[in-house]
């Protein structure tokens, strides 16, 4: 069974720094692209920051410079390093993963995910 769990989600203050770790399982992690979204009450999940099977990443332009996305696909484990935190990134943050062939595109939507986790709770206080 494929299964994802985040951990590592708390209450921050502004400018502060949290880790999110997501652990895969039930299917080969390597194969696949990773993704973070997050959805803010009231509002829509967004995409977040993804890292390709060949471990290049994009981006949404609200946390660029700030957020950095990473993968170990020997611990098949993603991470999501949050920095200079700013209370509009308070929201639950999902992982997602989905296969991919080595050139496939970034993939930022949703609906290009089949595989999500629980999801974790950040909250920045200002």
């Amino acid at each position: 069974e494929v299964h994802l769990v985040e951990s590592g989600g708390g209450l921050v203050q502004a400018g502060g720094s949290l880790t999110l770790s997501c652990a895969g399982s039930g299917f080969p992690f390597e194969d696949y692209a990773i993704a973070w979204f997050r959805q803010a009450p009231g509002k829509e999940r967004e995409f977040v920051a993804t890292i390709h099977r060949t471990g290049s990443t994009y981006y949404a332009d609200s946390v660029k410079g700030r957020f950095t996305i990473s993968r170990d696909n020997a611990k098949k484990t993603g991470n999501l390093q949050m920095n200079n935190l700013k209370p509009e990134d308070t929201a639950v943050y999902y992982c997602a993963a989905r296969d991919a062939i080595l050139t496939a595109p970034y993939y930022t939507s949703v609906d290009d995910y089949s595989t999500w986790g629980q999801g974790t709770q950040v909250i920045v206080s200002s």
